[in-house]
This record gives structure tokens, sequence and C-alpha cells, in this order.
């Protein structure tokens, strides 16, 4: 019996929909359909939080909280909770090849406003969740977001810049409606997943979620709970911010500014605020992806304030204790970065399969770990993740050297694996690439729809450490993950 898993990553927001993003509705069925008719068993996302500012799902401000611009308008006029002349007025795709996340942010919350009015607050789900209080953190300070024109919380006028119960109270009792109508948001949200969900488990798929190591400065759990989570000092600035040192691709590292958890203090409970929120993600997904995973074992701490990441010192974390009651968790554990004996520690202890990436196997080194000759099955393989370039942009753009290199080590690789080597062209390579991660030994092959299309550096989600429009925006059509694509798939992964 196959129990290989093989699966696509494509991020929620960059399904094809008429809605300017990606959403839980038809688009999302169709590429259920889509892995179905492909062979694949797995879809991959990014993180379903909501972004903040730069739109990245890694920067989120809230740990627990869904990303209401997912929420499929359509589904809403089936429930007679809009009209279709108020969805088109809105006018929510002006860039069918981009997010235009000022409009999600507009257009589509206006749009959630209008379908709240004429929701029945009275449905016995949706008073289960406000009674249960899981998201009221999240709609207090959205609500308080608003009253203070979006700005971060810092900016924020006393008494609500400095938490306390009574002003949270107070404010909550002044402002009941709009609080309600986030937590409205968080219900549709959970209501449309639960559909898609249970549809993707009825067609053979799995879904691997994604849980980001840390949370924006600018968050509901830095707000209400900082100095009880977070290395902070009596105002609640951080002593000490995230990020990597700097390595070959950067000279001055990764400053990427999130406040670093306090361990110490997590650890008097056993860690609970962790445990919980695993937990929670994996009532929503079959598989969790922990990112940046390498920080439980050691984390980076560069000094607030810092203009790059030059100057920052390892600190440790709390290493497998976090844990040790969760080892038969389906989870995938992203192990890349800076990789020492402590890490590679880490992971044989915990025993969840590491990521491979074959973007970095072809470099003439006999050892290198992201070989497919070098796997163990007990890892994930891909061609590359959201934050590489796509793969066939990256070949394009190797030099005369670097590219004799990578093409020796392919073939050298692909005649171990007896796969047939296609070396005519850079789509050609790339796509040799995808049928060498199928016929590895690795557990999991998971493959970013980018790649299976062979498409140019426009294609990149993410440039790390920066903030640009080109983030995160990029999305695809239906003729991208039609029935000729799959049929592609489908000889990839089975025919070598």
């Amino acid at each position: 019996m196959d129990t290989r898993k093989r699966g696509i990553l494509m991020p929620v927001s960059s399904l094809p929909s008429a809605e300017g993003i990606g959403t839980l509705g038809a688009g999302a069925f169709s590429f259920i359909d889509f892995l179905k008719s492909s062979g694949m068993t797995v879809w991959q996302v990014l993180p379903l939080n909501p972004t903040n500012y730069g739109d990245s799902p890694y920067q989120s401000c809230c740990a627990n909280a869904l990303n209401y611009y997912f929420i499929d308008v359509e589904l809403l006029r089936e429930e007679g909770l809009l009209t279709g002349e108020e969805i088109q007025a809105a006018d929510l795709c002006p860039d069918a090849g981009r997010v235009d996340y000022g409009v999600q942010f507009t257009r589509k919350v206006a749009l959630l406003r209008k379908a709240f009015a004429r929701f029945d607050r009275s449905e016995p789900s949706f008073t289960a969740l406000v009674e249960s209080g899981k998201y009221s953190d999240f709609a207090l300070f959205m609500s308080l977001k608003g009253k203070f024109g979006h700005r971060a919380w810092e900016e924020w006028e006393e008494p609500y810049r400095t938490y306390s119960d009574d002003a949270a109270q107070k404010y909550a009792a002044e402002n009941a409606d709009d609080i309600l109508f986030w937590q409205f948001t968080q219900h549709i949200f959970i209501k449309q997943w639960q559909a898609l969900k249970a549809y993707a488990a009825s067609s053979g798929i799995e879904i691997m979620g994604d849980i980001p190591l840390y949370l924006a400065y600018d968050s509901v759990e830095m707000w209400k709970y900082g100095d009880k989570l977070f290395q902070v000092d009596a105002r609640r600035r951080p002593e000490c911010v995230a990020g990597v040192p700097p390595d070959a691709f950067t000279d001055e590292g990764q400053l990427w500014g999130n406040p670093l958890y306090d361990w110490e203090k997590m650890k008097g409970d056993g860690y609970k605020w962790w445990s919980d929120r695993i937990d929670d993600c994996l009532n929503f997904f079959d598989i969790l992806r922990i990112d940046h995973f390498r920080g439980f074992d050691r984390y980076y701490a560069v000094p607030y304030g810092s203009p790059d990441a030059r100057k920052g010192e390892w600190r440790d974390g709390p290493k497998e204790e976090l844990f040790k009651d969760k080892l038969d968790y389906k989870i995938v554990a992203e192990d890349l970065g800076v990789i020492d004996d402590g890490v590679r520690r880490l992971m044989k202890n915990v025993g969840y399969p590491g990521m491979k990436i074959l973007e970095f196997a072809f470099d003439g080194t006999p050892d290198n770990e992201h070989k497919p000759s070098n796997f163990t099955s007990n890892c994930v393989c891909y061609t590359g993740t959201h934050d590489n370039m796509p793969l066939t942009q990256y070949i394009a753009d190797l030099k005369e050297k670097e590219l004799e290199v990578f093409k020796t080590d392919l073939a050298e690789e692909c005649k171990k694996a007896g796969v047939r080597c296609d070396m005519s062209s850079c789509a050609a390579m790339c796509l040799t690439i995808i049928r060498l991660a199928f016929a590895s030994c690795a557990d999991t092959v998971i493959i970013p729809i980018w790649d299976i299309l062979c498409l140019g550096g426009d294609a990149r989600i993410n440039l790390p450490a920066t903030v640009s429009s080109l983030n995160w925006s990029r999305r695809f059509t239906a003729e991208d993950v039609g029935a000729f694509t799959a049929s592609l798939i489908r000889s990839l992964a089975f025919n070598g």
C-alpha cells in the first residue's frame, strides 16, 4: 500500500477567484478537485492568521484569529446576507494577477459589515462562539484599532494604550455592536472553513497548515499579555527582537523585529500558551508545519533599536521540553537556516520530519543534506518554499560556473535515482528536479504551484526581510490549475 504523501503548496490568498484574493469559496473547492485529479493527497497552505502592516501572514496581529479577507462573499450572497449588486459595486478585483490589500481593507470589510447587519445574531453556533470568549480579545483589539485610525496600540490614547480590565470592559459595553462584528468575521470564516475541510477529507486530501513562530509587536498578545509572554521592559518595549545573523545570502542578517518570548516565564505553567496554540491549529489542519523550528532550540536576539541583525546573540529556547507530550502529533518542523548540533539533537528527540529543499541541493558539495541521495525518509522534500526564488528563475540566474556545477550535480542525482534528466532549458531542468523530488525516498513531497508551472521571478511569493506590494500578492488563474496542469503533475509524480 502506497502511504506516501504528495502535495502542492498553494497559499489561500493565491487561489483563483473574482474577489481580488483567494477565498474559501468555489476556487478553493475547485482546487481540491484539481489536487485529486492530479493524484495528490496534501494541500499545503500558509498561515491563516490576519495580516498586518506589510501583508505578511508571518507578522500577524493575533495568534489565534483568522483572516477575514478569505471569507467568500458569494457564499454570503447565497445565504441572503449580501446582494449581487452590492458585490459587483464593491469591485473587489481591480487586478486579477495581484492581491490589492488596500481594496480588501476597505471594500471587503465594508461588505462584511453589510452582511453582519443582516445576520441573525441568535444563531446558536454564533452565540456559542461569543460565549466561549475565544475571539473576544481579537474583537476588542480590532475595534480599538478602528477607533484610533488603525494605528499601532502603542500610539493609542490612555486608558486604552495600557491594557486594564476596567477600561476594556467599559469600552466593550459601549461598543458591543462593533465587537460583535469582529466576532462575526471569525464565525463566518470557521463556518466556511469547516465546509471546505470536510470536502477535502471526502476527496482524500489532507490540509497542511502553517504556524508562525513569532507575532507582530502590534498584536493582541503584546498589548494585553506583553509582560507575561514576552521579554519586555516596564513600558512593554522589547529588550531584544527576532532575526537571523548574517549568512551567505545577507551581509547584515535579517532583522525581523518581532518580540521574543520569555521562555522562563512560560515554563512556569508548562508552556500552556504555546500548547494551546498548537492544539488549536490542529483543530483546523490535518498536519501542522511549524515555522523557524530551530528557534525552540536556540533563538537569535538582536538588541532593540539595532539597524540590522549583525549584533545579536544566540539564547536557549525551551528545546524538546515544550513538545514532550506532543511527540505523536502530525507536525513538520521547518529546520532551515543556521543548523547546528543543538537543532539536530532537538530534531532527533522530537522525531518530527524536517524539510529538504532541492533548490539548495546542487552546489558541488557531496555531503549536502538537501541532495536526495543524502536523505532519510523522515523528511518533507520541496523544490523550494514561499521564501525562495521560483526554481526556473533560480536556474536562469546562475552564473556560468555555478550552472556547470548545478548541472553536474543534477545529472549525478538523477542517475542515482533512475530519473530521466532533461537539461535542454531552465524549465526542463525545473521539471527534471520535480521528477527527482517525487522519486526520492522522502515520506512526503510538496511542490509549490509556481514550480509546477515553471514560472519566473514575477511569481515569487516573498522576498525575505523586505516590505513590498510584490510580497504575498501573487495570484493564479483557473487555467493555471486546469486539466493540463493536473495531467502534468500526474506524469511527473508517477511516471518519472
